[in-house]
């Protein structure tokens, strides 16, 4: 348990227990034949508890709690556990009928694993708040699992284009052509420029982003592969290796000629300072850029303007399609206060949506909130056409896989005969 958490509970405990032993005195003043009447707040008050993984959000997450107290008379304990074996340590804690969560946060991938351990159930969703008025259709796959919604939707990680407009300006001035025109359709499109624009002198590259990392990849391959189907729980659902699919990759290897990158030494976190110091037109970058972005334009780190974009198809006829992660609410099978538990996710992905952003910038999967933002539009349009991860156990490798893959590709191995030995190591996985 978190240190502050654990002293909060210890410290709210005391309070508890002083509080019990000066009612129980002041029942005993009470004359028998008068009726005693409950003091609210004393008794009587539910309890959840919630377990989360990631740090950043624990401010959210206690201000959300103290929120829902507050309305609906709910004591909510949320309790920060490690990542390392998280859902094994809900299990264990579930079966040694330890203080265990009533609900947790995990991502959606694991959702399979949770749900046929018994750590996850259908939700309830009385307030039917789980729907196409509140999620795109990447959500709402994301979190069913055999046709049921077994999750909330919380929030979601996925790539877009990032570009400097400034630059852009600049060549589309060069080009006579309007801005707005000038941001790549596709990578035919994005290599015109690299072939045709005159950048500043503080330009390194026209683009650059992180090669040794599948999310910054995924979207050359994404709209030709499946694993699992829409949802990502169908074992016959698999389609690897097809003509598409090659295709994408060898224009992937095509880059190589354009762009000098060495996927052995590129970083995320490198690329997108790059950017910030004005290195880069082009990159591919997740959601935290955006919160980036914005503190280095008030900071004065980044001159200039930028903008974000959806990602660019591979060519005019090979579309792409990004890969997105999810992070879900799931309710344990096992808590006596299924209810209560599903109506403070529901609050959570509704009421208090609109936090969620503000205090720890991670964007919402609830399509009504932060509309007014920009670059939150773009990236959840990004995701409501992505591909999430897939939920089966025996694919849980499946992005190690693809990452090696293009590494290989990148540096110049046969793009067909890689997909068809991993397609065959994908098939024989799943029939283990």
């Amino acid at each position: 348990m978190h240190r502050r958490i654990k002293l909060f509970s210890i410290l709210a405990l005391a309070g508890i227990t002083a509080g019990l032993f000066a009612y129980n005195g002041f029942l005993e003043s009470i004359p028998e034949e008068e009726e005693i009447v409950e003091i609210p707040g004393v008794f009587g008050k539910e309890t959840i508890r919630f377990w989360y993984a990631e740090e950043s959000m624990s401010d959210y997450i206690n201000s959300a709690a103290v929120a829902y107290g507050e309305k609906e008379n709910i004591r909510v304990i949320p309790e920060l556990v490690s990542e390392s074996q998280y859902l094994e340590a809900i299990n264990n804690a579930t079966i040694r009928e330890d203080v265990f969560p009533d609900m947790y946060l995990i991502t959606n991938d694991s959702m399979e694993k949770a749900y046929l351990a018994g750590l996850a159930t259908e939700i309830m969703d009385t307030k039917g708040v789980v729907g196409e008025k509140n999620f795109s259709p990447a959500a709402l796959s994301a979190v069913t699992y055999q046709g049921e919604y077994i999750g909330y939707p919380m929030y979601f990680e996925t790539t877009a284009l990032l570009y400097n407009e400034t630059y852009l300006q600049e060549w589309a001035a060069q080009q006579e052509t309007p801005t707005a025109a000038s941001v790549p359709g596709n990578l035919d499109e994005l290599l015109t420029m690299a072939d045709t624009f005159d950048p500043p002198e503080t330009v390194d590259s026209i683009f650059t982003w992180d090669v040794s990392d599948i999310f910054y990849n995924y979207y050359m391959v994404g709209n030709y592969i499946s694993v699992g189907g829409e949802n990502g729980d169908d074992r016959n659902q698999i389609n690897i290796y097809n003509n598409e699919a090659v295709l994408c990759l060898q224009k992937y290897q095509a880059l190589t000629q354009f762009f000098n990158i060495e996927s052995s030494t590129v970083d995320y976190d490198t690329v997108l300072q790059d950017f910030i110091d004005g290195k880069l037109v082009y990159t591919i970058a997740t959601t935290d850029a955006a919160a980036k972005l914005a503190q280095a334009k008030e900071e004065g780190t980044f001159t200039g303007e930028y903008g974000f974009a959806m990602l660019p198809d591979v060519t005019s006829e090979l579309k792409s399609r990004s890969l997105s992660v999810t992070g879900v609410l799931a309710i344990s099978s096992y808590s006596e206060k299924k209810q209560e538990a599903n109506d403070f996710a529901a609050f959570l992905v509704t009421e208090y949506a609109d936090e969620l952003y503000g205090r720890c910038d991670k964007m919402s999967a609830n399509m009504t909130v932060d509309t007014d933002n920009g670059a939150v539009q773009v990236f959840r349009a990004e995701y409501a056409e992505s591909a999430p991860l897939s939920k089966m156990i025996e694919t849980s490798n499946l992005w190690i896989q693809l990452e090696v893959l293009f590494s290989k590709v990148w540096n110049g191995e046969d793009a067909g005969i890689l997909l068809q030995e991993m397609a065959n190591q994908v098939a024989t996985q799943l029939i283990k």
